[in-house]
């Protein structure tokens, strides 16, 4: 049985939302946030991951920092190679599963943003990619991911909506938890020019404490949650769920 994340029809259709010319002028500052808040210069080897189609890769490659892009979307690599060589940067790009990715003791730096997490039925795949995390971290390495927490989304859950897109795409979404407000079900329609695209998907919901407790699992420590990336508290009006999780050490690994 196929995930709807393999749909490549889907992440082609939805580009126009996901990646508008908004989301590209916030991502250098997102990029520059995300330095300041783990105490990282520009020099840092950074793994995105995933990557989409490069915008938070093109992001840390422009301050000076060493990129691997790293999705499962041929379509969305090729758009992020060619943005790529546009701005003269260097950046690896790599088609790989999320679950299946690793490359030991590599990075200083790893990201996880854009609800990028909990795709996966089997609750053990998300352990694998926090696995694999954790194992291309350096020791004192950070992994930061952002996502929609449980919390955030109790407060400002609306079972439908729709939005303009300026290219004149009508974008409608309905929303519905299910299992126990454990799971998000979806469905994106999509209408421009009399033509008409519906799609299906989901994801796992994760409360900060329930993330805290897979990212101990997988072996980190010091894990820190801010309500955006800038910094701001996890509290009643945190906008996002930001984690900040550091794998220890090699001192701290043999005490």
């Amino acid at each position: 049985m196929t995930g709807w994340y393999e749909n490549d029809d889907f992440w082609k259709e939805t580009i126009p939302v996901m990646f508008g010319p908004q989301a590209w002028d916030d991502a250098p500052q997102q990029a520059k946030s995300i330095l300041e808040r783990v105490g990282m210069e520009p020099s840092v080897q950074v793994l995105d991951l995933p990557c989409g189609v490069g915008r938070h890769s093109l992001a840390f490659a422009y301050m000076g920092c060493q990129v691997t892009g790293v999705d499962r979307t041929s379509l969305y690599l090729d758009e992020a190679l060619r943005r790529t060589q546009e701005a003269g940067l260097n950046i690896e790009f790599v088609q790989a599963d999320m679950r299946e990715f690793v490359r030991p003791e590599s990075y200083d730096l790893a990201i996880n943003l854009f609800t990028s997490f909990g795709y996966f039925e089997d609750q053990a795949d998300d352990m694998k990619v926090l696995a694999n995390f954790y194992r291309s971290l350096r020791p004192g390495g950070v992994l930061v991911m952002d996502m929609m927490g449980k919390e955030n989304l109790a407060r400002i859950f609306r079972p439908r909506d729709w939005r303009e897109l300026e290219d004149g795409t009508l974008v409608l979404e309905e929303r519905e938890v299910t299992r126990n407000w454990t799971w998000m079900e979806n469905r994106w329609i999509l209408i421009k020019g009399g033509q008409r695209r519906d799609f299906s998907l989901s994801h796992r919901l994760y409360s900060a404490a329930e993330l805290a407790r897979l990212l101990e699992l997988a072996g980190f420590e010091q894990i820190d949650f801010f309500g955006d990336l800038a910094g701001a508290p996890y509290h009643y009006s945190a906008q996002r769920l930001v984690a900040v999780a550091r794998r220890c050490s090699v001192g701290d690994d043999l005490r």
